[in-house]
């Protein structure tokens, strides 16, 4: 089966995209693109994270998912970074917001999970004693 042409994501969702890996970032402490890139185990190369944060590329699903975890658990100087328990509230609320987002095709899964659930069927029922 062929692969379909993915869709182009709105211009508005990168945005909103970018806007929530610039705030989990600046809440982990990174205050420069350049620091977090250069911190062990970082997920993506410098290029692409200002292309991100600028909304002229969206990250995959998974590669959005791998970033939110690297600042909400490797938190960059510790007198700049928000606490843990902050980082990761921001986190959370950052994934939920991006599963909200026509780019990520979440409400699309939902809608096909539905169609595709078989009809309830009515079953017998006990008769109480």
């Amino acid at each position: 089966m062929a692969r379909k042409k993915l869709t182009p994501v709105p211009r508005e969702d990168a945005r909103t995209v970018g806007g929530l890996l610039r705030s989990l970032r600046h809440g982990a402490g990174y205050r420069a693109v350049q620091d977090a890139a250069s911190a062990p185990g970082f997920p993506a190369a410098r290029q692409t994270i200002y292309a991100y944060e600028r909304g002229g590329l969206t990250p995959s699903l998974q590669q959005f998912l791998d970033l939110v975890e690297f600042y909400a658990l490797h938190p960059g100087p510790h007198e700049l970074a928000k606490s843990e328990e902050d980082r990761r509230a921001q986190a959370v609320a950052a994934i939920t917001r991006a599963l909200t987002l026509p780019a990520y095709h979440v409400r699309q899964a939902h809608e096909l999970i539905d169609r595709l659930q078989p009809p309830l069927a009515e079953g017998r029922r006990r008769r109480s004693t």
